[in-house]
């Protein structure tokens, strides 16, 4: 198969990029000066309004002229003209009254702030509370002054009465100080506290001139020189409060009043190149006291800025438009809901009753809970009654209801019951329409929310895979293991976009998982030079397990460049636009690796299947890989001890033998379900025993032809490159005039690091990770590094830059 060259990104052009900037700063200015400038006009018109008058009244010798705009014979006395009276009506008269001056505030700031280039956002607070004081103003204008109605505005006075014919005078009064005093408390921060404080303070103050005045009067002479330098040597004293000192004589000391602008995170420091001294002088001429001023600080943050010019980064802003699947591709089933069967539920109690009391075990109460598939009852016993003795009679309680797959839970976990689970006779189907429906799913707050199907309690069973972390199922052929599959993958299709999940799927049956093929480009990952995203050749899969400990490896160096524990963390960090992406840092996605039959792995590869999978087991849970093995008998040497430690999750349908019961649940259990979907779900502790939802074939296919349908990505998630101990199918490349341009400099890294890996290529040059690991074949091929060692960095062959000059010679004249 001919190999795919890939075309590199086009790298931006600084010179049109710095253009773009300037040219955005020029409308910025711009803007500014005609903001400013329109709350100068702005402030003209209205002051002129008052003023302008001749005796007849506040901006009334210009009210005819208003109306006759376009009349040019038509004079007016403001002074910025018609058009000038025309705001002082607009915004006075017919506005909010004199408080119509903190109009001009706020536009003279907004444009100072554009011009200045300071973040507008900061205004935001300036807007809301300026505005509050606008509406407050006028309406108590309103209020006093029904003489003077231009104080108030048409708006103060209109909105004056409104209040008085609704709550009156009183409540119109109360209202306004109830106004007065939010703006007070909230805006201007004045508090009790505040109050007191400083009224404390200027009795303090009083206290201590009045100390100075009677100590100055008892003759006592103050050395002012030593004063001086006891001040001065506190200047240099070392302190934890600030670094910011006033070097003048009313606050020689550290003060902290600046402490609330230090800002721990990571902020643009402009350093002036080389910050003036500050001299102070002494009465010895031989010593001299040198205070470097504090450099000068930007306190603006880089990430907030580029959120604020930008806003967070969207992950699916390349899928925009993309439409989650609707609900009405799933099938709707007519004989769907609980049928309560009371004369079923009476027999099976009395059944029950009868049985125990044979041997002479007696019930004080017992309660029926209907499910879709199966019924609990909950006995409590008479006391003195050996839990032991009921749990030892479930094969005498199966023979008396003749049910198969009678369960005693003996005692419920968290209540003071015994459980019997009954199968009902008429079990009733879970559609998988009821489940991905239900609130529980649709409000589910979770990572990888994945709806099971309904419990005994008919409860919709939602649980989270990236808690799990990772999930172990087994079943017998034809209990539901594949359906069980379906169900978990549909869950994440109707929940996760494409941007936030991607799925390797493995199907040695090649028949299971083959429909999903129709959304590669949206949702698989796959490896590069693969033709197929879904691996049904066993030789590939151990490939992919590699190449998945590859990205687990690539993922954590990320990780810990950004220093954050998980991938939850770190998404949140690139959202916030606080990494940079030039050093390889990128959006992640969940990766979900589905096995659907284990076991088959297991006999054809061995160690080469299981040790990939113990490592993603036992590390990939923080960088979001998670792991789905489903196997027919969980048998010991399928499902080996290693791998159990590291599933704490398990999914249990019908099984043949309590043997395979307890390999799986580490109990027993999934020998008495009763088939078609009926499972256990263990998670660490308790047994939860849940009717899996039923998703047909047809049904996975409308929802994958209505993603298909819609605009993909170019290509699957590809997974890093892997080249097994035998090169693999990928050949290193020999020919030195087909290697890279970055070959020699690639060379060099590795050889002064010691350390052959791509990871460091890809860090030390920003590559990605594919052009990194053809980098380090073309250096195998030429001997520099060592072959691949699985998870260890290659050997290098060359031990310093000299010798690989040597080397490069060498190569040219052998050409």
């Amino acid at each position: 198969m001919a190999k795919t060259v890939k075309k590199e990104p086009k790298e931006k052009d600084p010179q049109v990029e710095l253009k773009i900037l300037k040219t955005k700063k020029q409308y910025r200015v711009l803007a500014g000066f005609l903001m400013v400038l329109l709350a100068v006009a702005f402030l003209v018109s209205f002051i002129s309004f008052f003023v302008s008058g001749n005796g007849v009244g506040y901006g009334q010798a210009d009210q005819s002229a208003v109306d006759a705009f376009t009349d040019r014979n038509e004079t007016v006395e403001n002074w910025l003209g018609k058009f000038g009276a025309y705001i002082a009506d607009l915004f006075i008269y017919r506005g909010f009254g004199v408080a119509s001056f903190l109009f001009v505030k706020l536009i003279f700031l907004s444009g100072a702030f554009l011009l200045l280039d300071l973040p507008i956002r900061k205004l935001k607070n300036t807007w809301f509370w300026d505005l509050f004081a606008i509406v407050v103003i006028s309406i108590l204008f309103g209020f006093a002054a029904y003489t003077l109605p231009e104080l108030g505005g048409t708006v103060g006075y209109e909105m004056n009465l409104f209040l008085q014919d609704y709550i009156g005078k009183t409540g119109t009064v109360l209202l306004l100080v109830f106004s007065i005093i939010i703006y007070l408390i909230f805006k201007i921060k004045i508090s009790p506290d505040a109050i007191k404080t400083f009224f404390e303070k200027k009795k303090k103050d009083i206290s201590d001139d009045l100390t100075s005045m009677t100590t100055s009067n008892t003759g006592v002479d103050y050395n002012l020189e030593e004063f001086a330098v006891e001040e001065e040597e506190e200047i240099i004293e070392p302190t934890l409060k600030t670094s910011q000192f006033e070097i003048n004589k009313e606050s020689l000391k550290p003060t902290i009043e600046n402490a609330s602008e230090i800002n721990l995170e990571p902020t643009i420091k402009t350093v002036t190149p080389s910050p003036e001294p500050h001299i102070i002088e002494t009465n010895d001429d031989a010593f001299v006291i040198e205070v470097t001023n504090d450099e000068d600080v930007m306190e603006e943050n880089l990430a907030a800025k580029l959120v604020e010019d930008f806003g967070l980064f969207d992950p699916t802003l390349e899928l925009s438009n993309y439409k989650f699947p609707t609900i009405d591709l799933l099938k709707e089933y007519t004989s769907v809901g609980i049928t309560i069967n009371q004369e079923e539920l009476e027999e099976n109690k009395n059944r029950i009753v009868e049985t125990l009391k044979n041997y002479k075990i007696e019930i004080a109460q017992i309660k029926a809970t209907v499910g879709p598939s199966v019924t609990l009852y909950e006995i409590v016993p008479e006391a003195g009654i050996r839990i032991s003795k009921i749990k030892s009679l479930e094969d005498d309680i199966a023979l008396s209801l003749s049910a198969l797959g009678i369960r005693i839970i003996a005692p419920i976990p968290g209540k003071g019951t015994i459980g019997i689970e009954v199968p009902n006779k008429n079990p009733t189907m879970v559609p998988m329409k009821s489940v991905i429906s239900s609130a529980k799913f649709q409000e589910a707050e979770m990572e990888l929310p994945i709806a099971l199907g309904k419990t005994i309690s008919n409860e919709t069973f939602v649980v989270d895979l990236a808690k799990m972390p990772h999930l172990l199922m087994a079943g017998a052929t034809g209990q539901g293991k594949s359906v069980g599959l379906n169900a978990v993958l549909t869950s994440l299709l109707y929940k996760k976009h494409p941007a936030e999940v991607k799925f390797v799927l493995v199907d040695p049956k090649k028949v299971e998982l083959t429909l999903f093929n129709k959304i590669e480009r949206h949702y698989l990952a796959k490896l590069p030079d693969t033709e197929d995203a879904i691996i049904t050749d066993n030789n590939k899969v151990i490939n992919t397990l590699n190449s998945l400990c590859l990205e687990m490896d690539n993922r954590y160096s990320l990780l810990k460049d950004a220093m954050v524990r998980n991938i939850k963390e770190y998404n949140e960090k690139f959202k916030g636009r606080k990494l940079n992406p030039e050093n390889g840092h990128r959006f992640l996605p969940y990766i979900v690796l589905v096995v659907d039959e284990f076991a088959d792995l297991i006999m054809t590869a061995g160690k080469e299947v299981e040790t990939p999978i113990a490592r993603l087991a036992q590390l990939a849970r923080a960088i979001g890989i998670h792991l789905i093995i489903a196997t027919q008998r969980p048998s010991v040497n399928v499902i080996t001890g290693m791998i159990k430690a590291n599933f704490p999750a398990r999914i249990a349908f019908r099984v043949t033998s309590k043997i395979d019961s307890r390999t799986i649940l580490d109990t027993g259990g999934a020998d008495q379900l009763i088939g078609r979907g009926d499972l256990l779900f263990s998670n660490g502790n308790d047994l939860v025993r849940v009717q899996c939802a039923f998703v047909d074939t047809p049904e996975v296919e409308k929802i994958v032809e209505y993603i298909g349908s819609q605009k993909a990505y170019a290509s699957a998630y590809l997974l890093p490159e892997y080249v097994g101990e035998d090169g693999g199918s990928v050949n290193l490349e020999v020919d030195i005039s087909e290697r890279d341009s970055m070959f020699r400099e690639a060379a060099e890294i590795i050889v002064t690091a010691q350390q052959g890996s791509a990871s460091l290529l890809q860090r030390k040059l920003k590559l990605g990770y594919n052009r990194a690991g053809r980098l380090i074949d073309q250096l195998e091929a030429a001997g520099i590094v060592g072959p691949f060692e699985g998870s260890k960095a290659r050997s290098v062959n060359i031990p310093d830059l000299t010798s690989l000059d040597h080397f490069f010679s060498n190569e040219q004249n052998n050409l």
